[in-house]
């Protein structure tokens, strides 16, 4: 622990698949003594030493100054991921929030500010080779959410210029995943109607095997872990966090029993653009052009000065999550509300 005990800690996000596993390990932490929790509804979940308070980011009139008062760090996880046709609105939440939590972290004197940046806001890069978070974090411009992670890397740069005395900390995690968000996430990338038992590996004779589609994946829990960590350290700067191994079609296969066949980049595009433009499939093409260029990310500096290591491997990630769409699982909040379609 830092000698500026971390006594009352603010979450912004905290409904979501990651809030809501770091309000839950803050809520357990002895050297926690509140968590206010932030949202944009109201949760029936009362965990341990946890109060919440509705605010919804996007609007300009939110000023989230007087809710920081007395906090000893601030943890932003707000994020909208769609309407992904309408990308002035997520710009709202996600980048004009964003700054406006920044500021007013800053104008209430908080000592700690944690971000939750992204392996998305990363340049393009190498699949077969770990980068550092030295890596240039200007993202993929087509798609809205690197573009949008980037924009607040460079807005958090100016940031710490100007506010040198405040420690700002940036986690650019991998793909998160837990059982509790399968519902969740099937919603925000599959839509509302696709059936979470198409998971089954007996309805899935033959999975497409992309070029470049080679991924890290991470569990939320261990997520939620560096955030406590960064909370209770002296840290500073940005964290790469994944776990072993990385994800492909070949790993995917052995998990669903399914075989990988070779699908060519532009006919898979071709195909999700098809879906996306008739609402059918709420993930952007952009997004998977994204995808398919993102970095592998080394995360030497977060076991080395925070002390962090994942206790699930991407396999055992992804074993869980699958689970988790098959049986419709969610949590007592709006966001992560169970539903088992089909």
């Amino acid at each position: 622990m830092s000698s500026t005990a971390a006594r009352r800690i603010v979450v912004t996000g905290a409904t979501g698949n990651v809030g809501t596993s770091v309000v839950r390990l803050l809520s357990q932490d002895p050297e926690v003594g509140s968590v206010l929790g932030l949202a944009r509804r109201i949760p029936d979940w009362s965990p341990p030493k946890t109060r919440w308070a509705a605010v919804d980011l996007a609007s300009g009139q939110a000023d989230p100054r007087t809710l920081f008062e007395g906090a000893d760090a601030v943890i932003h996880l707000a994020w909208a991921f769609q309407p992904t046709h309408d990308p002035a609105r997520t710009w709202r939440t996600n980048v004009l929030g964003g700054i406006r939590v920044f500021e007013a972290a800053a104008a209430a004197r908080v000592p700690t500010l944690v971000h939750a940046s992204s392996v998305g806001a990363y340049s393009p890069g190498p699949k077969e080779q770990a980068v550092d978070e030295s890596w240039p974090t200007h993202g993929w411009p087509d798609a809205a959410y690197c573009r949008e992670k980037a924009y607040l890397e460079r807005a958090l740069d100016s940031f710490d210029r100007a506010h040198p005395r405040m420690r700002v900390v940036r986690m650019r995690p991998a793909f998160l995943f837990k059982r509790e968000s399968a519902s969740e996430q099937r919603r925000i990338f599959g839509g509302r109607f696709l059936p979470g038992p198409l998971a089954r590996p007996e309805l899935l004779p033959f999975l497409p095997d992309i070029p470049g589609l080679r991924v890290q994946a991470l569990h939320t829990d261990d997520a939620a872990t560096a955030y406590r960590l960064a909370v209770r350290s002296d840290v500073r700067g940005a964290f790469n966090l994944a776990a072993e191994p990385a994800v492909d079609a070949g790993l995917l296969g052995e998990l669903l029993g399914a075989r990988p066949v070779r699908l060519p980049r532009p006919a898979a595009r071709s195909a999700i653009a098809a879906a996306w433009g008739l609402h059918l499939l709420p993930a952007s093409p952009h997004l998977f052009d994204a995808v398919l260029r993102l970095p592998l990310m080394d995360c030497t500096r977060a076991r080395t000065e925070l002390g962090w290591q994942p206790e699930h491997t991407a396999t055992e990630v992804l074993e869980e999550f699958l689970k988790g769409l098959q049986h419709g699982a969610g949590a007592p909040t709006e966001p992560l509300r169970g539903r088992k379609v089909g």
